[in-house]
C-alpha cells in the first residue's frame, strides 16, 4: 500500500510520518517535491541551494520513483507530502494507486509556528487552498490533528482502519533523534520533532497573531474548515 499524507507546513506532518516508521513495515519518504518545487519555482525558502543539491530535483524521476518498488522490500510506502508542492508542471498520474489521508491544522496555529521559522507567509506558503483543490480531486480521509494530540491512540486506531491497514501501538514511540530518511531541511525545521518520543498533549487557546498574520488566517480559515467539517470523529 502507498499512502499520501498531504499536510501542510508546521502541521505535525513530521511526527506522523515518524509515528508510521515506527510500525516497522513502512518505507517512508519526506517530502518528494520539496526540491523540485524549489527548483521550479525559484522561492527563497531556507536551505533551498542545500536541499536542491542535497535531493532528487527532477519531478518526472520522483513521480517514477514513488511508483516504483517500495524501499526496503516493505509492504507499505508512507509519504509526507506538501500541498503546495504540486504547481504547475508536476506530474500527478503517480496519485491514482496510493491511499490519501489529509492531515489539517487550524490556520492561527500553523500561522504562529511558521512565522517562528520564515517570516511573512503567503496563502500559497501554507498550503489550505491547494489542499481543499487536492481533496476535492483525490477525495481520501481528513483527519485534525488537534484530534490527534489529544487522543493519539484512538484516533490513529481509527485512522489505520479507515485506510485497512493494521493497528499497531508501536505508533505511539519513536526512538529520538529523528529518521535517516529526513530531509536535509529537518536541521531548520524539526528541531523539537527530532528530540521528542511520541505525541505532544492537547493545545491550549489559539494563538494571537499580528494584524497582517490574522488577515491571512482569516484568508486560510473557509477552507480548513470545509475540510474539518469531513474529519474523522471517534
Amino acid at each position: 500500500m502507498r499512502i499520501v499524507m498531504w499536510s501542510g507546513p508546521r502541521n505535525l506532518s513530521t511526527a506522523m510520518m515518524y509515528s508510521f516508521a515506527a510500525r516497522g513495515d513502512c518505507a517512508v519518504w519526506d517530502e518528494p517535491f520539496y526540491a523540485p518545487y524549489l527548483k521550479m519555482t525559484g522561492l527563497a525558502h531556507p536551505m533551498a541551494d542545500a536541499i536542491i543539491a542535497a535531493h532528487e530535483d527532477d519531478a518526472e524521476k520522483v513521480a517514477a520513483a514513488i511508483t516504483g518498488p517500495i524501499p526496503g522490500g516493505k509492504p507499505h510506502f508512507y509519504m509526507k507530502h506538501m500541498p503546495h508542492h504540486m504547481v504547475e508542471g508536476v506530474p500527478m498520474g503517480w496519485t491514482e494507486d496510493c491511499v490519501h489521508v489529509h492531515l489539517i491544522r487550524h490556520p492561527a496555529r500553523v500561522i504562529a509556528s511558521y512565522v517562528a521559522k520564515r517570516e511573512d507567509p503567503t496563502l500559497e506558503d501554507i498550503g489550505f487552498a491547494q489542499q481543499q483543490s487536492l481533496f476535492e480531486r483525490l477525495g481520501g480521509v481528513v483527519i485534525d490533528s488537534h484530534d490527534i494530540r489529544a487522543n493519539p491512540g484512538a484516533m490513529l486506531k481509527a485512522l489505520c482502519s479507515e485506510i485497512e491497514i493494521a493497528w499497531t501501538p508501536n505508533m505511539l514511540n519513536w526512538s529520538v533523534g529523528g529518521l535517516p530518511e529526513d530531509g536535509v531541511w529537518a536541521a531548520h525545521w524539526y528541531g523539537a520533532v527530532q528530540k521528542s518520543t511520541g505525541f505532544a498533549g492537547v493545545e491550549g487557546d489559539l494563538p494571537e497573531l499580528s494584524a497582517q498574520n490574522q488577515h491571512l488566517c482569516d484568508a486560510a480559515l473557509p477552507a480548513y474548515q470545509a475540510m474539518q467539517a469531513q474529519a474523522l470523529r471517534v
